[in-house]
């Protein structure tokens, strides 16, 4: 089925940002309504291409991520396949080429340690060329500094930044982000978004 142009790229005469939801193939790749991707170094399209990396279907290892995120460019998801196994004497992934060494084909991903899906979850920023690592959870309302390394999952409303990535603050405070995570506003119908938006973006929670 053909995607009309539209709802792939939301703004007019912009070929650099799209709707990442509307360009994802994968089944192990789930992405949120208004998620969007940009990408003037390459075509965003490509986006699973050239920035899913190391995700392999036998690793049946999944990417969420969430509604309403923006995505910067050169953004990058590392999944199990980049690991080496810290389980044997030596990190080379002899199970890998199992021909060479006589091995059983089904144990090729004793290569690597399983460290699990990426998860990200709603109205989450990710600067410029950050990495996000195998097994990390994202929680909403989360900001990813520009070029940090996520390796450990990050609370909700939380900026980190840094190699590896390490808090810096939260956004608001412990109540206003409560309140934020009751409310569940990317899940509101669009009508109810619509209305409103002025105290969304207002910064002033009393609003909603």
């Amino acid at each position: 089925m053909t995607i009309p142009e539209k709802e792939i790229y939301p703004r007019t005469g912009d070929k650099q940002t799209i709707y990442l939801k509307n360009v994802i193939h994968d089944p192990n790749i789930t992405v949120g309504e208004y998620t969007m991707y940009n990408d003037f170094v390459n075509d965003p399209v490509l986006f699973e291409k050239n920035n899913v990396l190391y995700h392999y279907p036998i690793n049946r290892d999944k990417l969420i991520i969430g509604k309403f995120c923006s995505i910067a460019c050169g953004a990058k998801f590392l999944f199990n396949s980049a690991n080496h196994t810290f389980r044997s004497l030596s990190t080379y992934p002899f199970p890998l080429f199992f021909e060479e060494w006589e091995l059983d084909k089904k144990n090729v991903t004793d290569s690597w340690d399983n460290k699990g899906d990426i998860v990200i979850g709603s109205d989450v920023w990710i600067g410029y060329e950050a990495v996000v690592m195998a097994g990390v959870t994202i929680g909403d309302g989360a900001i990813i500094g520009t070029r940090a390394v996520v390796t450990k999952d990050v609370p909700p409303y939380t900026i980190v930044g840094g190699i590896p990535a390490k808090p810096i603050r939260k956004r608001f405070s412990e109540e206003t982000v409560q309140a934020l995570l009751d409310l569940r506003w990317w899940d509101w119908p669009k009508e109810r978004i619509m209305q409103n938006l002025q105290a969304i973006q207002s910064g002033c929670i009393e609003k909603l």
